[in-house]
């Protein structure tokens, strides 16, 4: 499998409260262990709103990961072109705009940066946001080079909007089912119904401030809700091609 969307949490490098919230020490071997035996190869670092724009965390976790795992980075827009392809070398693949906590650049400038990191080094953008507030940038959006939104749109209420984005192209992940107020089975079954190549499996570890960590049987559910033939698409292969690994992980392998 293809872990699209995980924190790590490593406090020699800058963490600050957000929100009124400090998150808990959660650093790479930590995943490594919390993971072992899932059959996870590769998979995907998310910046936090937690970490603004430090990007020393990252270049540890992904040392340590290594070349099968990428990375989700919050950058300023005065972040510069060497910059970011110094990012790009060690596998950050996308900039996060967090729409919900904050600590990214803001959303008036996802435009342009998500053409500008296209074009310098084919990242793509990551949203997250509950849907229902992205309901009037569906043509903005589908109009960019390449998005991700995660936590299925965190509402039912977003639902009808994430099902627009997701018939466009835009790139879905099925992570942190105890933080959403949508039905997860509800929203696993309508977007594969609206594009089947739009879904992308992630454990959302460690789970912070969710009212529920993520448990093994998330992954049960999202296999029985859907068909047999698109297992092998949503766990591993739509990830694989969305984040280009400098190395591509084993399909199926167990760790």
């Amino acid at each position: 499998m293809f872990d699209t969307h995980f924190h790590i949490i490593d406090m020699r490098y800058p963490v600050q409260e957000n929100q009124g919230f400090f998150p808990p020490s959660f650093p790479a071997p930590d995943y490594q262990e919390r993971t072992r035996g899932l059959g996870i190869t590769g998979g995907n670092v998310v910046s936090g709103s937690f970490q603004g724009f430090d990007t020393g965390f990252m270049h540890e976790a992904l040392r340590v990961l290594g070349p099968t795992f990428t990375g989700v980075i919050q950058i300023p827009p005065t972040a510069t072109d060497e910059e970011i392809l110094a990012l790009d070398a060690i596998g950050v693949r996308g900039v996060r705009f967090n729409m919900a906590r904050g600590g990214s650049a803001d959303v008036a400038d996802l435009a342009n940066m998500a053409k500008r990191v296209w074009a310098l080094a084919r990242w793509h953008v990551e949203l997250y946001a509950d849907a229902r507030d992205l309901a009037t940038m569906v043509e903005v959006l589908s109009a960019l080079p390449a998005v991700s939104i995660a936590h299925l749109g965190m509402s039912d209420e977003g639902l009808p909007t994430l099902l627009k984005l997701a018939e466009k192209g835009v790139m879905v992940k099925a992570t942190g089912f105890g933080r959403m107020t949508l039905d997860p089975v509800k929203g696993i079954r309508a977007l594969i119904a609206a594009n089947p190549d739009c879904l992308m499996f992630g454990t959302d570890l460690p789970s912070q401030r969710a009212r529920r960590a993520f448990l093994p049987s998330d992954i049960d559910l999202l296999r029985e809700n859907i068909d047999a033939s698109l297992v092998r698409k949503v766990f591993f292969d739509n990830a694989v091609k969305f984040y280009r690994p400098r190395q591509i992980p084993v399909y199926g392998e167990n760790k």
